[in-house]
């Protein structure tokens, strides 16, 4: 089986659509003229990210995917990925498996601060990353949002792929529970039946490309058409934080949207001090929140929780002990709040604040 995929739309449905239906597009429907070559046998997610990544590219959109080891069919190649033991950008050779080799994006370029050893993908990413986002989203290659979304792609989906691939653990010590459901196991369990005696592994194999494509496709539309914009309302919000409490530590969002990384951001950037402690946003309904702000985003731990008398709290009895008219709900955790006003909602904020001796 041998396709390309459409240039995507930003609409994530047309995307994943598009994505969809030129899978198994007949061979005798296409010119191949470039080759792309990475290892049969077993696969991984990091080849088959990193050759659906090089087929969105114009020059590679058509390409044959040559699956060997045999280094005499791997040199007829245009592009070699996860195989041959080199590391050459000038010949278009991305393997990492060699002792030598201990790249990340810090090392190949001082600009980014991650240091996890990259995979193929993570080198094709490095090398080709901006392009092969600017052709999902049909964004010229200059576009300004392009630095920051290729930032966050690799922070929020690339980095995992390197990780998992080079068997590095997202946690110290023994992991409190299993997961079994990353892109990379279920990209494992793709691979041909070991008790099959007769698998067809090309055809696992663009199985495997199809759901590795549909989700970096999501993904990068989510973080466009969702993510990105969200900057401005949390930036506007955080430049007036003192219009809606002297301490600066309480923002409130004029529309609920993703929030707490763009707000770690700023905060670095503005060299924020204090920080912000809760955001209000209101819900669908008009009723309003109170979110704790985590200590960082992969963090469960609040830089200052909710007033822990109100714990799983509700309704008249909240209201009653606060004081505040409205209360909906206090979470067991401390880290977010109801009530039916905006005025309701800053009040426990504030009466949190003041709790804390702030």
């Amino acid at each position: 089986m041998f396709f390309s995929s459409s240039r995507l739309s930003l609409s994530r449905a047309a995307a994943l659509r598009s994505l969809m239906s030129c899978a198994g597009e007949p061979l005798a429907k296409r010119a191949v003229s470039m080759k792309i070559g990475t290892h049969n046998g077993k696969f991984h997610c990091d080849e088959v990210l990193a050759c659906y990544m090089l087929r969105q590219l114009p020059e590679y959109q058509d390409a044959e995917i040559v699956r060997s080891r045999d280094q005499s069919v791997l040199d007829e190649c245009d592009i070699v990925v996860d195989v041959g033991g080199v590391f050459d950008a000038s010949k278009h050779r991305y393997d990492h498996h060699q002792k030598s080799f201990a790249h990340s994006m810090n090392s190949l370029d001082s600009s980014y601060r991650f240091v996890t050893k990259l995979s193929s993908a993570g080198l094709v990413y490095f090398h080709f990353g901006k392009r092969v986002l600017a052709q999902i989203l049909k964004l010229r290659e200059d576009d300004p949002s392009l630095p920051s979304m290729y930032t966050k792609i690799y922070e929020n989906f690339m980095e995992e792929v390197d990780a998992c691939d080079n068997g590095i653990s997202a946690v110290d010590g023994v992991p409190r529970h299993h997961v079994s459901t990353t892109l990379g196991s279920r990209v494992g369990r793709l691979n041909p039946d070991w008790n099959d005696s007769n698998p067809d592994e090309t055809k696992c194999f663009f199985k495997a490309y199809d759901m590795v494509g549909a989700e970096f496709v999501d993904r990068v539309t989510y973080f466009f058409t969702q993510w990105l914009p969200a900057r401005d309302i949390v930036l506007a919000s955080v430049q007036s934080r003192h219009q809606v409490h002297s301490s600066g530590e309480i923002i409130v969002l004029d529309r609920s949207c993703p929030w707490k990384q763009h707000l770690y951001e700023i905060e670095e950037e503005m060299s924020l001090e204090p920080n912000v402690k809760f955001a209000l946003y209101a819900d669908p309904k008009g009723q309003w929140r109170v979110q704790t702000v985590s200590v960082h985003a992969n963090s469960f731990e609040n830089r200052l929780p909710l007033k822990p008398s109100w714990s799983a709290l509700r309704d008249d009895e909240l209201s009653t002990l606060s004081g505040i008219p409205g209360c909906i709900f206090v979470h067991a955790n401390l880290f977010i709040g109801g009530n039916k006003t905006y005025a309701g909602a800053l009040e426990m904020a504030v009466q949190s604040l003041a709790a804390a001796g702030k």
